[in-house]
């Protein structure tokens, strides 16, 4: 399956920065798609690929930051890099607390905005990667059954399979059977990788036999 290409997302009202920046992305093979509002944007799908957005922080009828507050509630939350042609020390600051990704001064370099855009991208894949790992382990754990997933946080915390079988109450020989149906359906190669794939889906804190009491970037100026 071919990857999805990724794209670029320019928000600004002035309609000849715009086309600028659509030549300049073009030009070194990016997806771009320009919007003259953040409203025009919001009714934007965004695709499943790496993306970013460069968001002017003042726009005719709105304000980049609030945009930016709209879209951190948003279940896809793209990086951002805000131009600014008046930027300001306290405008900085307040968006790269809220989560953007640069802050660059208005007029800006070519190279600058291109390293930035970058970043942001490869920001986005890794997001993009970490997600879909989490997606495909809960996936996995899904398949455990009741029993499994109390042997599995028991196997994680150490445990002999003696000591688990005396905590859920049956036979060693049973507990070895559900360690291995664990192993295989959690696809783990080593007791290190299933502890690392338990704390991923906070399975390891799901069941304690304790309480089973009837069976034991930078800023520009």
């Amino acid at each position: 399956m071919e990857a999805t290409p990724p794209t670029i997302f320019v928000v600004d009202d002035d309609a000849s920065l715009r086309r600028a920046l659509a030549r300049l992305l073009h030009s070194c093979g990016l997806q771009v798609e320009t919007f003259a509002s953040g409203h025009e944007f919001l009714a934007r799908r965004i695709p499943d690929g790496p993306a970013c957005l460069v968001l002017d922080v003042q726009l005719a009828e709105e304000n980049g930051l609030a945009l930016q507050e709209v879209l951190r509630t948003s279940p896809r939350r793209l990086p951002i890099i805000f131009l600014s042609g008046y930027g300001t020390i306290p405008l900085c600051v307040q968006a790269l607390k809220a989560g953007a990704v640069n802050f660059l001064q208005k007029p800006v370099e070519e190279p600058t905005l291109l390293e930035a855009i970058a970043q942001a991208l490869a920001q986005d894949q890794g997001t993009h990667e970490t997600r879909a790992l989490y997606a495909g382990l809960a996936q996995r754990a899904a398949t455990l059954t009741p029993r499994e997933r109390e042997v599995m946080a028991l196997v994680v915390t150490g445990l002999l399979n003696k000591q688990i079988a005396a905590a859920l109450g049956t036979s060693e020989k049973t507990i070895k059977i559900h360690r291995a149906q664990v192993m295989r359906k959690m696809q783990a190669e080593s007791l290190a990788a299933l502890v690392r794939m338990a704390d991923a889906v906070d399975l390891g804190s799901e069941y304690d036999p304790k309480k089973r009491r009837d069976k034991p970037v930078r800023c520009r100026e």
